[in-house]
């Protein structure tokens, strides 16, 4: 299995749970367009792997593994997705981007860019460097 794939299944399902209190082939299948066998082949997959619990005809919500890999995600995303907004990147754009970032960003380099994140909002260096690189962009655009 696709490390990012089986990501956007485990972020799919979250989403579905939390909005519908299970995440059922077909409604997961809409989701990310793709066809409801499929669905059910990496349903399978997901709960041996221990991610899901999964029941034909009912759908499936997350184990605690599961959960905390949706969790991990949301958290990737939020920081990938602060950071591009800090360098200017419109926020659409931004969420977008890290849609496809949080896949491939290490846990490592995820807490680093949080902290540099934190540092550029929290201390007084780190603004004075985003107003100075916020200039710099507004030079570069005349």
């Amino acid at each position: 299995m696709r490390k990012k794939t089986v990501e956007e299944y485990i972020e799919t399902i979250d989403a579905l749970e939390r909005r519908e209190g299970r995440a059922q082939t077909g409604m997961i299948a809409q989701e990310i367009a793709v066809r409801p066998p499929s669905v059910t082949e990496m349903l399978r997959k997901l709960e041996k792997g221990g991610l899901i619990e999964y029941k034909s005809y009912s759908g499936a919500i997350l184990t605690p593994t599961g959960r905390r890999m949706a969790c991990d995600l949301q958290k990737k995303h939020r920081i990938v997705a602060s950071f591009l907004e800090m360098l200017g990147v419109d926020h659409d754009i931004a969420e977008a981007d890290a849609c496809q970032i949080e896949h491939h960003v290490s846990s490592e380099t995820a807490e680093r860019l949080r902290l540099f994140v934190e540092y550029l909002r929290n201390s007084p260096p780190g603004r004075g460097c985003t107003e100075h690189f916020e200039r710099y962009c507004r030079e570069r655009e005349r």
